[in-house]
């Protein structure tokens, strides 16, 4: 199949997300639309809209988005705390239908401020057992009439949906990726899952994950479609090599101060520590700070979290020459960024995906 390429569009409570220009009504409609029509001028195939308690719905600003455009894809993330799965498979196929078959859905299992939203599942084991029954009713609800389901998390009985998400080919409903490296999400993902995402880790270790879910995958006796595979990660791309570094170790000098919107939230600091996949991608920065061609770790050690621990930094040639290594392991879905996330939509798709794609 042909690789999937998305960005990312930063609905975020205050400006300046990861040294994003800070201008005023940065989360308006008008704004976020721009950011939604430029991906769509400039190649792009949609973007991942994150979620965490504080920021807009993700939902509502993928809805109100996906009424403004034509082709643009918006990547949900949701999570299964924040929702029940019946109501949340009707909410999509409705979306699905509207757009023409444009939805796209994001799992989120990591923990969250659970409590502000009146969630209790903490514990891991559990969260990812919820996480198991929420796609696995959503997937059944989207694809079957009359579900009956009776599970540790979930029920429901006699359940149809009055419409159905767009059905064409092979495609039966929006696609669900999901991301985590523990044990018990590894196991999630390689049953239930059709996109595993990771964050930016080096060759090797993507490499490793891949052979052992797509080895879980077999064990568990996944009955859909193989398990397929994506990145998310930071791509700092500039003219030049020397122009790409020196922005990039311009960016850690911010983060290291402080600045430029890089600080984050101590709590949201430890949940992160705790988290299986970020923790690979902190202790990368001890094997050192560029690993295989151009890898940059030194941001995590300054605030990076996420899909920013790690960057991919170089000319758009050298990004892509990285990133197809990681098409050639298996990799066929890249949501990629950078800040100022508008101008780099422009410079990135310009530049880089023609690059991809030829």
């Amino acid at each position: 199949m042909s690789a999937e390429h998305l960005w990312y569009i930063p609905n975020q409570a205050r400006p300046g997300h990861r040294g994003d220009d800070a201008v005023e009504n940065h989360n308006s409609l008008d704004t976020l639309t721009a950011h939604a029509e430029a991906l769509e001028r400039h190649g792009w195939g949609g973007a991942l809209l994150g979620t965490s308690w504080g920021r807009p719905d993700t939902f509502t600003v993928a809805t109100a988005l996906a009424a403004r455009t034509t082709t643009f894809k918006p990547l949900i993330a949701i999570r299964p705390g924040y929702w029940r799965p019946a109501n949340f498979a009707s909410a999509a196929a409705t979306l699905d239908h509207l757009t023409g078959g444009r939805v796209l859905v994001n799992i989120v299992s990591g923990q969250d401020n659970l409590a502000a939203y009146g969630d209790s599942e903490g514990d891991q084991a559990h969260r990812y057992g919820r996480t198991k029954e929420f796609i696995q009713v959503v997937r059944k609800l989207w694809t079957e009439e009359n579900v009956n389901y009776k599970g540790e998390h979930f029920q429901v009985a006699d359940a149809t949906l009055g419409v159905k998400p767009v059905a064409d080919g092979e495609r039966r409903h929006p696609r669900l990726y999901f991301g985590g490296a523990s044990e018990a999400a590894e196991r999630v993902a390689a049953a239930e899952a059709d996109v595993q995402l990771f964050w930016g880790e080096p060759l090797d270790g993507v490499r490793e994950r891949i052979e052992r879910l797509k080895d879980l995958s077999g064990k568990l006796g996944r009955e859909h479609a193989p398990l397929e595979f994506g990145l998310r990660i930071t791509t700092l791309v500039r003219d030049t090599s020397e122009e790409a570094w020196a922005d990039a170790e311009a960016k850690v000098a911010q983060m290291a101060e402080g600045r430029g919107g890089f600080t984050i939230d101590p709590d949201h600091r430890a949940q992160r520590r705790n988290a299986v996949g970020q923790q690979r991608l902190l202790d990368l920065a001890a094997k050192g700070e560029v690993l295989d061609d151009n890898l940059y770790t030194t941001p995590g050690k300054f605030g990076g979290g996420g899909a920013g621990t790690t960057w991919l930094v170089g000319s758009a040639e050298e990004v892509a020459k990285s990133l197809r290594k990681y098409e050639a392991l298996g990799v066929t879905h890249f949501v990629l960024s950078d800040t100022p996330y508008l101008r780099e939509i422009e410079r990135q798709g310009d530049q880089l995906l023609p690059l991809l794609r030829g």
